[in-house]
């Protein structure tokens, strides 16, 4: 009777070992950062891959001293995917790898109820000029100046189902250095994916607008799984 006896016990332990295995908690993405901002609200853009056209996008804020998620949507990002955000380069319609602050927000519809942040109103005149040659590159203009040719900037309005509502992604923003790119947003979905920014369904875009407060110094970290661009290492 002894060996069937060792047979259990010795089956016990294994189940017991692989049990508590399993329940061992993986850490919050924003713990396993390098960099969240200092703040205490997060956002993070994450793909599978630098050619992946699709994501998650999750939204975090700290409880209690801990990262916990406050929610979460499909994401889709530019058409050929994402590149590291020092070494991009503009028209290549790749979503910039990197940590970034979110200035304000813009829509052509109206704010969602309870939006803290500043919300700027697009109308007929409001442009984003993306021309190297001008002094307002990666800026919004209103009107559009002469040095800014309309070719190389957006007209906001004529993106209704896009800039129905957007947050406005600090890549390349406070420094604006020529041909790495500019107009890159938290914006909702259009047909596909887009060709640069980082993209949500609209009830995404309004929750997100209505949960960011500018006084917890939201962020937010675009990257992959793993590899050269892991959104870990921002």
């Amino acid at each position: 009777m002894r060996r069937p006896l060792l047979t259990f016990a010795v089956l016990l332990t294994l189940a017991i070992g692989s049990l508590g295995a399993g329940t061992v908690d993986t850490p919050p993405l924003p713990d396993r950062m390098a960099d969240t901002g200092g703040g205490s609200q997060l956002i993070t853009a994450e793909a599978p891959d630098t050619g992946s056209t699709t994501g998650t996008v999750t939204w975090w804020e700290r409880r209690g001293g801990r990262w916990a998620e406050a929610g979460s949507a499909p994401a889709r990002f530019g058409a050929n995917g994402l590149a590291e955000g020092a070494t991009r380069e503009q028209g290549t319609s790749t979503t910039p790898a990197g940590l970034y602050d979110l200035p304000y927000a813009f829509g052509i519809e109206e704010a969602p109820a309870g939006t803290r942040y500043a919300y700027r109103k697009v109308n007929e005149d409001s442009w984003w000029c993306q021309d190297n040659a001008s002094a307002s590159y990666n800026r919004w203009v209103e009107p559009r100046p002469t040095d800014c040719r309309a070719d190389e900037a957006e007209h906001l309005v004529s993106y209704g189902t896009q800039y129905a509502r957007a947050l406005v992604i600090g890549f390349n923003y406070e420094r604006p250095v020529r041909n790495r790119g500019a107009g890159i947003f938290l914006h909702v979905n259009g047909r596909g994916a887009t060709a640069g920014c980082v993209s949500v369904p609209a009830d995404a875009m309004a929750e997100i607008l209505a949960w960011a407060d500018p006084e917890r110094e939201p962020h937010i970290a675009v990257g992959t799984t793993s590899g050269p661009t892991a959104i870990t290492r921002y």
